[in-house]
């Protein structure tokens, strides 16, 4: 039987590791990716954005309304201040371009309709967001399948305009920084130049 040296051990090992952490540290996919078109989805409003003519309770698709307009599409799990900063960050950049009707709404993710309602309503009056709607979707656990929201995706914020996807991001539960949180606002003033 072969033997195996130190160095070709050392090698292999320090193979075995680099592997490792490249697999780690690889982007989660979730969503549409750039390129793609974002079809229609039928949701729930819930709160936020009154400015929309869209009553809170009513039953419609979201995407459609929002027409060819530069729209941030978020779906998430996790209702938190990491989101709250994020959000706050797009409505500035709402107010700011207001010219170029740029617009966002929130799709809220879980099993249980009637809390993810309940808690995005508080979220929203707890947080001040005046501009970002938040609905829930028909199918609350991951959206739409031909959305393909990964169950392991606490965010996924996908940028488009004109139905056609310009950024994508997808985000693991508490990996949201203020590093991606700049990267996402980034991506949503790109749609406008």
């Amino acid at each position: 039987m072969a033997t195996i040296s130190m160095w070709t051990r050392v090698a292999l090992a320090v193979g075995v590791v680099v592997a490792a952490a490249g697999v780690a540290s690889a982007e989660m996919t979730s969503g549409h990716q750039v390129g793609e078109s974002v079809g229609a989805m039928t949701v729930t409003k819930v709160a936020g954005n009154p400015l929309d003519g869209i009553q809170d309770g009513q039953s419609l698709c979201y995407r459609c309304r929002m027409g060819a307009r530069p729209v941030v599409m978020v779906f998430a799990r996790t209702a938190d201040q990491k989101l709250a900063k994020l959000l706050k960050k797009i409505e500035e950049e709402i107010e700011e371009h207001q010219d170029a009707k740029l617009t966002s709404f929130v799709n809220m993710l879980g099993t249980d309709p009637a809390s993810l309602k309940k808690d995005a309503a508080e979220f929203v009056k707890a947080n001040g967001l005046e501009r970002i709607a938040f609905v829930v979707p028909d199918e609350p656990a991951n959206g739409p399948s031909d959305y393909k929201i990964a169950p392991d995706a606490d965010l996924t914020i996908v940028c488009f305009k004109g139905g056609k996807v310009k950024a994508n991001h997808a985000v693991a539960k508490g990996q949201l920084s203020d590093d991606k949180i700049d990267a996402i606002v980034e991506s949503a003033c790109a749609m406008l130049e």
